[in-house]
C-alpha cells in the first residue's frame, strides 16, 4: 500500500527534524530523504507519513527567497519564503554594524524588503547615540523603527502587515522580548514546538514561524553573531549596498574593487557625502573578507 503523501510549510526546524503544518493546522514531524538536508523554515514541501505524526520530506517546492549565510564550504539556511527582513539592534548592549551590513546585503540579494528595529529607547540617552550610529542606513534608505519591548511593540505591528518577515539580530538585543510583545503565547507555543522535535530535549529550534494574523507570519532565529557570504560574489556584494547603483560603472578602472584604486567613483561619492564613508567602509571590509579568500 503506497505511502499517504501530504503537503505543508515548514514551520520549526533543529539540525535535521522539521516540524511540518499542513493546511488544515496538523503538525506532523519530519525528517528529509537522505544524508543531505537542504529544508529551511518557510518552505513548503511534500512529505509522506511514515508514522503517527510523523514523515519523510520528498520534495521542496520552488522558492520565491532563500534568506541563507555561509563560510567557505557551508551554506546554513535561515528562511525561505521570506518577504522582509527586521533586524533587531538595541541601545545597550553595542551592535554590531559589521552584521547589519552583512544581513543587509543578504535580503538585497534576494530582493527583500529590510528594516532595522531599535529596540530599548527607554534607554534615552544610550538610543540618542545607537540612532546617531544607523544614521548612514537612514541615508540609504532604511527604515529604522524605534521601540521598547518592554512597553510594548505595536509601533512594529503595522511594519510586519502583510508580510512574510525573518527576525535576525546578535544574543542580547531583546529579540525574544519583542516576540513575546508581539505574541503572548509565544512562549507556549515554543515549548509545544519543543515537544514536537524529539520529545523536548531542544529548548531552542534554529528557527520557528509564528502567525501574527491570516496573512503576516514572523520566523523567529537564534541569535547571530556572525554572518558569512562565501555565497556571495563581490558584484553581488555591490549591489547590497544599495545607494553604490548610481556610481557603480563610473571608475577609471573596469576591474575597480573599490578598496585604494585611483579614481574610484565610490571614494568620489564618500569624500563628497553622496554615499556615508562608513558604509564604504563596511563594504570594503567585508569585500576583502568574502572575496579575498575566493
Amino acid at each position: 500500500m503506497p505511502h499517504l503523501t501530504l503537503a505543508g510549510q515548514v514551520v520549526a526546524a533543529y539540525g535535521r527534524h522539521y516540524l511540518v503544518e499542513t493546511a488544515d493546522g496538523r503538525r506532523y514531524t519530519c525528517f528529509p530523504r537522505g544524508k543531505q538536508s537542504s529544508v529551511a523554515c518557510g518552505d513548503r514541501v511534500r512529505f509522506a507519513l511514515s508514522g503517527d505524526e510523523q514523515g519523510v520530506i520528498d520534495a521542496v517546492d520552488a522558492r520565491s527567497t532563500l534568506f541563507s549565510r555561509s563560510a567557505a564550504h557551508r551554506e546554513k539556511l535561515i528562511a525561505a519564503n521570506v518577504t522582509q527582513l527586521a533586524i533587531v539592534v538595541a541601545a545597550e548592549p553595542s551592535f554590531s554594524e559589521e552584521l547589519i551590513n552583512r544581513c543587509l546585503v543578504a535580503a538585497e540579494h534576494q530582493r527583500m524588503r529590510s528594516l532595522i528595529l531599535l529596540n530599548k529607547c527607554d534607554l534615552e540617552e544610550a538610543a540618542r547615540t545607537a540612532l546617531a550610529r544607523l544614521d548612514p542606513y537612514v541615508q540609504a534608505g532604511y527604515r529604522v523603527i524605534q521601540l521598547s519591548a518592554l512597553q510594548g511593540a505595536d509601533a512594529l505591528r503595522p511594519a510586519l502587515a502583510h508580510q512574510a518577515t525573518v527576525l535576525v539580530g546578535q544574543s542580547g538585543m531583546g529579540k525574544s522580548t519583542i516576540i513575546n510583545a508581539l505574541l503572548p503565547d509565544a512562549q507556549v507555543a515554543t515549548r509545544e514546538i519543543s515537544a514536537f522535535l524529539a520529545s523536548g530535549r531542544h529548548t531552542t529550534t534554529q528557527a520557528r514561524m509564528h502567525r501574527l494574523d491570516a496573512d503576516s507570519t514572523l520566523i523567529d532565529c537564534p541569535g547571530l553573531q556572525e554572518f558569512g557570504l562565501h555565497h556571495l560574489s563581490l558584484q553581488d556584494i555591490e549591489s547590497g549596498f544599495v545607494e553604490f547603483e548610481g556610481f557603480l560603472g563610473q571608475c577609471r578602472f573596469q576591474n575597480c574593487r573599490h578598496q585604494s584604486e585611483p579614481d574610484c567613483a565610490l571614494a568620489q561619492a564618500a569624500e563628497t557625502g553622496a554615499i556615508h564613508p562608513r558604509r564604504l567602509e563596511m563594504f570594503r571590509r567585508i569585500s576583502r573578507a568574502e572575496t579575498g579568500r575566493k
